[in-house]
């Protein structure tokens, strides 16, 4: 018997389209609240809404059956924006319990109406709607892969959302910028560098493990820019089950961007951009809908900015242009992006390493670019990915998701390692040369069903992930600079030592199952899950085919969430992960080493507290994984577990009208154990702060309408350098301050920003590099930052 046929009897007359949980601060509420519900079919925007405003709708399949909805968009109170959605239906709404409705027709009296249980149904996000929290800076929902899109009170994970509002009113240029909010998360290469890495819990994250709607490695492989963005999604933990194989075996966490679309309202706007010293661009988005019903949607933004940094003789170029489509129809949501990125940079910054039994430099002495001008970073990422989505029935969803990128960069850089205290380090130049192609995609089904009183959210799906690559390269003759005073060298002209070209075939492929069940009128959900996973990697140097695996393995998942009340919830998660092994990077000794692929734990309990204006999440973490290192002879080496487990605390909101609040703290322990010999057990890992808290403030002037006043303070604690704990940095602090001005001119909105980071100026190291790949190096901080745009509405 098929499935469709075997579930056929549970769709019919008594289905429950429902979203969100009984009883939110919502439901209560009679006040307005902003909702972005797209036309489509009747079923859909009821969904979306109910799902928006955190209540449940239980409701007759058949009554809704052929209608369709224009949507809405704007403030209403929860009741109003129901009855807007239904004029002219013939239906009409029925409360049935706290923060419950049902739907009849309107000849029927109302204590004729039936109440049922409620299931959960959410999609993949074709069409996203916006769902912001109290303040706007942060979303209800996030996307959760396999289990699609889901409000963070019923997540089994912490997972923190960042919305295109709250990105553009910080500036955000790139995700580097983006993920400055989280206390969870640091950057750890310098601004202006080759290229951004991230750290999640201690552990790194790559841009090529940041996912694009879902899939992974479509989007630019060194830097994102943040124009483009809808959604930033920050989920904490491995996440193996939800989005499958991370290309680069990030584990302490992941990152999801969600791409623009258009709303029903027409935009265009500009906004011309400056950065200091001389950083001058402009930012074009334009959105429309047309067709009927407002079916089709076209989102255009265009980027380019460039001119000097703040560092000596750096120069930095960006450009990008993504173009959106989508079509909402009655049972089917289609998507289509396509989008480029060029982005040069001049007078690379380093990552700075330190000799064996070398102090630690003072940063406060440091006040130059110690890379050559010659230097230079060229990143070209074209990129495009399509999605869909078809509801089978009322009760059967099945989905599908192809992405593709091809990269070309080339580089000249130079490697700074000092040799002694008084800062000396040799510049040997270096060329490298990299293209990339990636193919990923992904199918899948979701089912909705109940088994007596127990409601089923079904998912399966496949995912595969296709990256090939090819390496060139060369050497040229060294000389000798300084941290302190550097010396402009010759640009390079004899090749000393080519490269043997490098060509890497790497497939990830898994199967999931997972299966979300609700109780007790779903204040109790429990998933469980597996994902099957194979790894697959084939290289070749000058031809000759070097050591690959072929590897399996099965990761179980759990995740529990249990609505104590209207406004807690409690959960867990247990992740097992299988992630692809280590590659020596350029720099050390053994270039090109594959290691084999490696198992990752997280076990996390946390509660989520929502105040209607205000929430938060506190979490308790575990996460064990294999550790990496590189030695005295510069190899890149395996050696023993890293183990991180620590405290996090987030926070968003507004708790006060006009005063918005943003950050948190995590408290993390990171152990080195089963070393070689146990010669480093009970040492802190690489680049673990002991504390990390971040908080950011918006005040709305109440004297001046229109003026927003806002500060943020990032605060990070010492971390070591080496595994032997004998090289230390300092802790640091960077304070950022800020203003905006919404105003009208004419029948133009206009809105002007201006702030700037590291006020104060300070210089420090910002971040010990977690040794995964490359050698270990300390990232600079960025000098004192000025930021300023006007955005216009046309």
């Amino acid at each position: 018997m098929s499935l469709p046929t075997l579930f056929r009897p549970l769709s019919t007359p008594l289905l429950v389209i429902a979203l969100g949980l009984p009883g939110t601060v919502w439901a209560e509420d009679a006040s307005q609240r902003r909702f972005d519900v797209p036309a489509g079919s009747l079923a859909s925007a009821l969904t979306r809404f109910a799902g928006q405003a955190g209540v449940s709708l239980s409701v007759d399949p058949a009554l809704v059956a052929g209608r369709s909805s224009t949507g809405l968009r704007g403030d209403f109170a929860v009741e109003e924006g129901f009855q807007t959605l239904l004029q002219g239906s013939g239906l009409q709404l029925v409360p049935a319990g706290q923060g419950s409705y049902t739907l009849m027709r309107q000849a029927q009296p109302a204590d004729g109406a039936h109440e049922l249980p409620s299931t959960t149904i959410n999609g993949e996000g074709v069409g996203l709607a916006s769902d912001a929290y109290a303040g706007g800076q942060v979303a209800r929902r996030g996307n959760q892969g396999l289990l699609g899109e889901r409000d963070f009170m019923e997540t089994p994970f912490n997972m923190t959302s960042y919305t295109s509002e709250a990105l553009q009113n910080q500036q955000a240029r790139t995700l580097a910028d983006a993920v400055a909010n989280d206390p969870s998360v640091r950057t750890t290469n310098p601004s202006g560098g080759r290229f951004e890495q991230f750290s999640v819990r201690g552990f790194s994250l790559y841009n090529s493990d940041v996912a694009y709607g879902g899939l992974y490695g479509v989007l630019p492989t060194y830097s994102i820019d943040m124009e483009m963005v809808e959604r930033v999604d920050i989920l904490k933990g491995p996440g193996a089950l939800l989005g499958g194989l991370a290309p680069n075996g990030s584990v302490g966490g992941g990152v999801n961007i969600e791409p623009k679309r258009a709303g029903d309202t027409p935009l265009t706007e500009f906004t011309a951009l400056y950065a200091s010293t001389g950083q001058g661009g402009g930012h074009l988005d334009v959105g429309r809908r047309f067709g009927e019903d407002q079916r089709f949607g076209l989102r255009l933004n265009a980027l380019r900015q460039s001119g000097d940094t703040e560092w000596d003789h750096q120069s930095l170029e960006r450009e990008a242009a993504v173009l959106g489509f989508d079509v909402r129809g009655e049972r089917t949501r289609l998507s289509l992006d396509v989008g480029r990125q060029e982005r040069d940079v001049d007078g690379t910054m380093e990552r700075v390493g330190l000799a064996r039994g070398l102090k630690v430099p003072d940063a406060k002495d440091v006040h130059h670019n110690f890379a050559q001008p010659w230097t230079y970073a060229r990143a070209k990422d074209t990129f495009g990915a399509l999605r869909g989505e078809y509801d089978v029935s009322d009760n059967w969803m099945v989905y599908g998701a192809v992405g593709a990128r091809k990269g070309d960069y080339d580089f000249m850089r130079h490697a700074v390692v000092l040799s002694n205290d008084a800062g000396r380090f040799s510049v040997t130049p270096r060329a490298f040369q990299r293209e990339e192609d990636v193919r990923t995609a992904t199918v899948g089904a979701r089912s909705w069903f109940n088994t007596g009183a127990v409601g089923h959210t079904l998912n399966m799906s496949l995912n595969r992930f296709e990256l090939t690559f090819d390496n060139t390269g060369a050497s040229y003759a060294s000389g000798v600079s300084n941290l302190y005073d550097p010396v402009t060298l010759p640009a390079p002209a004899r090749v000393t030592d080519p490269d043997d070209p490098t060509h890497t075939e790497t497939v990830l492929s898994s199967a999931a199952l997972a299966d979300t069940l609700s109780f007790a009128d779903d204040t109790v959900l429990l998933t469980l899950g597996v994902r099957l996973q194979r790894v697959e990697v084939d290289s070749t140097t000058a031809g000759k085919p070097k050591p690959g695996y072929d590897e399996r393995a099965t990761s179980p998942a759990m995740g529990l969430v249990w609505r104590t009340t209207e406004q807690l919830s409690l959960y867990m998660n247990y992740m097992e992960g299988l992630t692809q092994g280590q590659t020596a990077g350029e720099t050390t000794a053994n270039q090109g080493e594959i290691f084999a692929p490696f198992r990752s734990k997280q076990l996390e309990v946390g509660a989520k507290y929502d105040m209607g204006r205000f929430s938060t999440t506190f979490s308790v973490f575990r996460i064990e994984r294999p550790m990496y290192y590189t030695d005295s002879q510069n190899f890149l080496r395996d050696d023993g577990e890293q183990r991180n487990q620590g405290v996090e605390l987030n926070l968003f909101g507004e708790p006060l009208d006009g005063v918005r609040v943003l950050g948190g703290a995590m408290l993390l322990d990171a152990t080195q154990t089963r070393t070689n010999g146990g010669i480093n057990d009970g040492k802190r890992a690489v680049g673990a702060p002991i504390v990390n808290a971040n908080l950011g403030v918006e005040w709305d002037l109440p004297a001046v309408q229109g003026l927003t006043l806002t500060a943020r303070m990032i605060h990070t604690g010492s971390q070591y350098l080496d595994v032997a704990n004998t090289q230390k940095l300092d802790a640091w602090q960077r304070y950022d301050l800020g203003a905006r001005y919404a105003l009208k001119l004419g029948d133009k909105d206009v809105t002007l920003r201006a702030s700037v980071e590291n006020v104060l100026d300070k210089t420090y190291w910002a971040s010990a590099n977690v040794p995964e790949g490359t050698a270990t190096g300390m990232t600079l901080s960025t000098p004192r930052t000025w930021l300023v745009s006007a955005t216009v509405g046309f």
